[in-house]
């Protein structure tokens, strides 16, 4: 009966390519299934509809990565100390960092040229490339020359008039100050060296004074140069640290050649550069 219901259908069969009996009743079993359920036949085409759900959830995914990263970029970063504006080079500054490069009084040591009107420092690497500029705070007192047997004195003891920063030329190397405290000493025997801004007092606001776009309260210390923190431990005590170097303080009263007397000859080495230069092109 079985022969009879399989020989009674043999187009079916023969699309299986005429299996055995029992895989033939599986086989027009399921295509039966399949006929009477409408659902079923749509079933497969089900799955390429979840895919472009799949797709999208991606992108979703690696849009939130840009968020967050803009997210971390946009925290607030603190402003260091000597970040204050630059302040134009007084032409006392020009002549000397001119002629210090055009006569390499420098030698072979690192320098740097203190512009005491502008209240700025610029360094110089031993070649001459130039490495930086920070304001700095200066003695009190405008003056050109340390009053005798300062150095000597208690701090309580010197006056606002004494509290000067004396121009000139100095050969400064890194040595103890009172305290254990480790300075550049500028001019040992009148006690003025170069150390990282500090404060004896709160009220002197030392650090907001560094900030100023002014250069006119810069005027502040006992006659050290304070120097801000961040640009005196990366870019000056690396220069000075090993062999010293020379620093160059303009005056605040005194005409510059009167401090300098060979900054006059300035033009001559410019024209003796001039030439060199020009003969070295031929």
């Amino acid at each position: 009966m079985r022969a009879r219901r399989g020989a009674a259908r043999p187009t079916i069969i023969d699309m299986a390519g005429r299996p055995s009996r029992g895989a033939g009743r599986l086989i027009i079993a399921t295509l039966a299934a399949l006929a009477l359920s409408g659902s079923a036949v749509a079933a497969p085409q089900a799955s390429p509809a979840r895919r472009p759900a799949t797709a999208k959830a991606l992108p979703s995914k690696a849009a939130k990565k840009p968020a967050r990263k803009a997210s971390k970029a946009a925290k607030p970063v603190a402003i260091p100390a000597e970040s204050a504006p630059a302040m134009p080079r007084s032409e006392n500054a020009e002549r000397m960092i001119a002629w210090v490069a055009a006569s390499r009084d420098n030698g072979k040591l690192p320098y740097a040229v203190i512009d005491k009107p502008a209240a700025t420092l610029y360094l110089f690497a031993a070649n001459g490339d130039f490495l930086g500029e920070t304001p700095v705070l200066l003695g009190v007192g405008l003056g050109d020359d340390s009053t005798p047997g300062v150095g000597a004195k208690n701090l309580d003891d010197i006056g606002p008039a004494e509290r000067t920063t004396p121009a000139g030329r100095f050969v400064t190397k890194f040595g103890r100050a009172f305290g254990r405290q480790r300075v550049l000493w500028v001019d040992y025997a009148n006690a003025v060296a170069m150390h990282v801004v500090t404060s004896l007092h709160k009220n002197e606001h030392r650090v907001e004074r560094l900030l100023s776009p002014s250069p006119e309260d810069n005027r502040i210390s006992f006659g050290c140069i304070n120097v801000g923190a961040r640009f005196y431990n990366g870019k000056l005590r690396p220069q000075f640290e090993k062999r010293g170097g020379i620093v160059y303080i303009t005056p605040d009263v005194k005409p510059l050649d009167e401090v300098f007397p060979r900054v006059r000859l300035l033009p001559y080495l410019a024209a003796a550069d001039a030439a060199t230069g020009s003969g070295a092109a031929r």
